[in-house]
C-alpha cells in the first residue's frame, strides 16, 4: 500500500507545473507589496470597520476559505514568515524551549525568511509591530535585528500594552509613554506612512502587524465608547448544548450561563473598538500611496494569524482548537489586475502567503518552501491542481504559564472541502461533515464509514510527513 501511494506521488509530482520567474521580469515594474497582519481577528468581522470595507473589501478580493498551520501566534507567523508547516519550522508554541522567538533563532530560522528573500530581489523591505512572542528573547542581544529587514520597529518585553512600551527601532530602544500619540497602532501607522511615503523607484515589501485585537484589545482614546449596544454573534455553535460525542477536554467545558455571556460581549465590543485603530491604518496607508502615485501599482493584503473562540463551543476566548472559528481567517488582497469586489472561492493557507509574495516580487523561493503561490487566482485563473488538504498541528507548551492558557490536547488536523477531520495525541478523534453540519456540532467519528476515515488518515499522514515540494503533492492528493 505505502509504494503504492509513493507511485501516485512520485507520478503527481512530475505533472505538477513549475513556479518559474518570466524571462521578462527584471526588465518589469516590480510591484510593491505591503502585507498588514492583524493579531486574532476572527473571520467574519470586517463589515464593522469603514476603512477596511470601502479600501480594501470593495476593491479587491476576498477569499473565503483560508485556513492557518496552527491556531496559536507564534507558530502561525513562522508558517508565514518561511512558507513552512509547523512540522517542518519547529516552532510548536509561543514559549521556549519548543517554541516562541527562542526557539526560531536558535534554529537559525530567522536567516532566511521573506524578509531576506525580498531584501535579497533588490526591494527596500521593512517589518513594523509583532515578530514573534517573547522577542527578543533570552537568546539574542536586546537590540537584535533579524537578517532581511531595512526597517525594524518591534515592540519589545511589553507586546501587547498599546501604552508605555519599548519599541525596537532599528536596533535602538525607544520608550513611548501614555500620550494618545505614543497609541501603538498610531505609532506604527506613521512609521509605516513614512515607509511607503519615501521617495526612489526602488520596489517595497512591508510586513505589518498590529497587535489589535489580541488581548487585552486597548483601543485608541477615540474609540474607548464606539460599539456601546454591539453584542457577540450567537451562532449555533455558540455554548454547545450537547458535547456527548465530543473529546474529554470539551466534556469538561462548563456552559456559559449569563454572566459568561456579559463578559463575551465586552470582550466583543473591545476587540471592535481596538480594531477601529487598525482601520484607521489602513485608511492612512491607501491615502499615502495614493498621494506618493503608488497605489496603483501596490498590492495590500489583509489578514491573521488565527481566530478566536467568543463562547463557541463552550470556549469564553481563545484559540487552540481545531474548529473553524480558531483555523478559519479572513484574507482581502487589493492590487493591480485583482477584480474589485470578487471573491475567491478556492482553499488556501498561512503557509502560501510567502510564495505569492515572492511570484509577484519575481522571486524563486528556497527549496524548503512548502505553500503555494496565489498569484494565478488573484489574476482570476482556476488551476487543474489545487489544494484540496490543509493542514493544521497544534502541540502543547511545556511551559506551565503557557499549558494553563489553553484546555486542548495535542493534535493533528485536516481541513477537505467537505471534512474536518482530527486525531488527539489521547487517541480522540473528530470528525464533521461540514456539507451538513458546517457548525461543527455532530461528530461523527464513532459512526462514520470506514473507508472514509481511512481515506481521511492517509490524506492526513501524507501532509504531516511531507517536506519541501512533496507538500505541493500532498496537498492535491485525494486517494
Amino acid at each position: 500500500m505505502l509504494m503504492k501511494r509513493l507511485r501516485r506521488l512520485a507520478v503527481l509530482l512530475l505533472l505538477l507545473p513549475l513556479v518559474a520567474v518570466p524571462a521578462s521580469a527584471a526588465s518589469q515594474v516590480r510591484p510593491n507589496i505591503v502585507m498588514i497582519l492583524a493579531d486574532d481577528l476572527d473571520y467574519g468581522t470586517l463589515q464593522h470597520f469603514p476603512a477596511i470595507t470601502d479600501q480594501l473589501v470593495r476593491q479587491g478580493a476576498s477569499f473565503d476559505r483560508v485556513f492557518v498551520t496552527n491556531s496559536w501566534c507564534c507558530p502561525s507567523r513562522a508558517s508565514i514568515l518561511r512558507s513552512q508547516y509547523v512540522h517542518s519550522h519547529t516552532v510548536w508554541t509561543n514559549t521556549g524551549p519548543e517554541g516562541g522567538f527562542d526557539r526560531f533563532y536558535t534554529a537559525g530560522l530567522d536567516r532566511s525568511t521573506i524578509g531576506t528573500w525580498m531584501r535579497d530581489a533588490g526591494y527596500r523591505t521593512g517589518l513594523m509591530g509583532k515578530y514573534l512572542n517573547h522577542y527578543p528573547g533570552e537568546s539574542a542581544p536586546a537590540t537584535y535585528v533579524p537578517p532581511g529587514w531595512d526597517e525594524w520597529a518591534v515592540p519589545v518585553k511589553r507586546l501587547y500594552e498599546s501604552y508605555d512600551y519599548t519599541l525596537n527601532e532599528n536596533g535602538s530602544l525607544v520608550k513611548y509613554a501614555w500620550d494618545e500619540e505614543d497609541y501603538l497602532e498610531d505609532v506604527l501607522t506613521r512609521k509605516a506612512k513614512d515607509f511607503v511615503s519615501a521617495p526612489g523607484a526602488q520596489p517595497f515589501f512591508l510586513y505589518l502587524a498590529p497587535v489589535a485585537p489580541h488581548n487585552p484589545a486597548n483601543p485608541a482614546r477615540r474609540h474607548a465608547d464606539a460599539f456601546p449596544d454591539e453584542k457577540a454573534p450567537r451562532p449555533p455553535s455558540y455554548d454547545q448544548p450537547d458535547v456527548s460525542k465530543e473529546p474529554e477536554w470539551m466534556r469538561e467545558l462548563p456552559r456559559i450561563g449569563w454572566p459568561g455571556e456579559e463578559r463575551i460581549d465586552e470582550r466583543y465590543r473591545q476587540r471592535l473598538r481596538a480594531m477601529l485603530g487598525v482601520d484607521d491604518m489602513v485608511n492612512t496607508l491607501v491615502t499615502a500611496l495614493q498621494a506618493a502615485g503608488k497605489l496603483d501599482n501596490t498590492y495590500i493584503f489583509f489578514g491573521s494569524d488565527n481566530g478566536f473562540h467568543l463562547g463557541t463551543h463552550r470556549l469564553r476566548q481563545g484559540k487552540t482548537t481545531p474548529f473553524e472559528e480558531a483555523i478559519k481567517v479572513p484574507l482581502v488582497v487589493r492590487g493591480p489586475g485583482i477584480v474589485p469586489g470578487s471573491t475567491i472561492t478556492a482553499m488556501a493557507q498561512t503557509v502560501d502567503y510567502a510564495p505569492t509574495f515572492a511570484e509577484l516580487a519575481g522571486v524563486v523561493p528556497p527549496a524548503f518552501a512548502e505553500g503555494r503561490s496565489l498569484v494565478p487566482l488573484l489574476r482570476g485563473v482556476n488551476p487543474p491542481s489545487w489544494r484540496r488538504n490543509a493542514l493544521i498541528e497544534f502541540a502543547r507548551p511545556t511551559n506551565a504559564a503557557s499549558a494553563r492558557q489553553t484546555p486542548v490536547p495535542a493534535y493533528t488536523a485536516l481541513r477537505t472541502a467537505t471534512h474536518t477531520y482530527v486525531k488527539y495525541v489521547t487517541g480522540e478523534t473528530q470528525l464533521y461533515d461540514l456539507t451538513t453540519d458546517p457548525y461543527e456540532l455532530n461528530n461523527l467519528a464513532e459512526t462514520a464509514d470506514p473507508e472514509l476515515l481511512r481515506n481521511l488518515e492517509e490524506r492526513m499522514d501524507l501532509m504531516r510527513t511531507c517536506s519541501g515540494a512533496t507538500c505541493r503533492t500532498a496537498d492535491i492528493w485525494e486517494g
